[in-house]
């Protein structure tokens, strides 16, 4: 387990301390353990998308836990930062069914955009671009996540568009790129085309 250091202090804002103070008053007497990961999550939102170790040892003290305990929690799931990353946080699926989409394509295109490879982060601190396991949008294969959006139907071409956009300050419309309506298929729905018809 790797936690980054930072030489700054860690507290909850007072919003973020009255939020936390109603999450833990949803756990029985005894188990406010049980909102650690809220409470990592909203840390790590406060904290720029990542939990520094000064935020981690917050946490344990504000639900008077071991601090190692905290850190398990967050080495173990993937949605946890313990180094510094980009502002828009680019997460690319590369599992079997994006990658039989092409998402070697929308790798290609974030290095051939950003500079970067998978694991790195642009000399500016604005991208960061990581690998990462399925994240349920298999339908609409290839996907990214950026930050809390999902961006689906991708292409090198439309991959590259995003980063633009988000370069320049815009931020693209979350969910399919192509105008795929939920998960109906590609070309359209093959099926239950007419509305259905009443039996009186």
């Amino acid at each position: 387990m790797n936690i980054s250091k930072s030489s700054e202090s860690f507290t909850f804002t007072p919003e973020n301390l009255a939020r936390a103070e109603k999450i833990v008053a949803k756990y029985p007497e005894g188990r406010q353990a049980s909102a650690v990961l809220p409470l990592l999550d909203m840390a790590q939102r406060q904290s720029g998308n990542w939990l520094p170790q000064a935020a981690l040892d917050y946490v344990a003290d504000y639900l008077q836990m071991p601090p190692i305990r905290v850190y398990e929690v967050a080495s173990f799931y993937t949605m946890f930062n313990l180094k510094p990353v980009g502002e828009h946080f680019v997460q690319v699926c590369t599992t079997t069914p994006c990658w039989l989409r092409g998402s070697d394509g929308i790798v290609g295109a974030c290095k051939k955009k950003l500079g970067i490879g998978p694991g790195e982060s642009t000399a500016d601190g604005k991208f960061t671009v990581v690998e990462v396991e399925c994240m349920g949008a298999c339908v609409n294969a290839p996907m990214v996540q950026i930050n809390d959006d999902y961006y689906e139907d991708l292409s090198p071409e439309l991959m590259e568009k995003i980063l633009d956009d988000l370069a320049a300050g815009r931020k693209p419309p979350p969910g399919s790129q192509t105008g795929r309506r939920g998960s109906c298929a590609q070309n359209g729905p093959t099926s239950l085309k007419e509305k259905a018809k009443s039996d009186a």
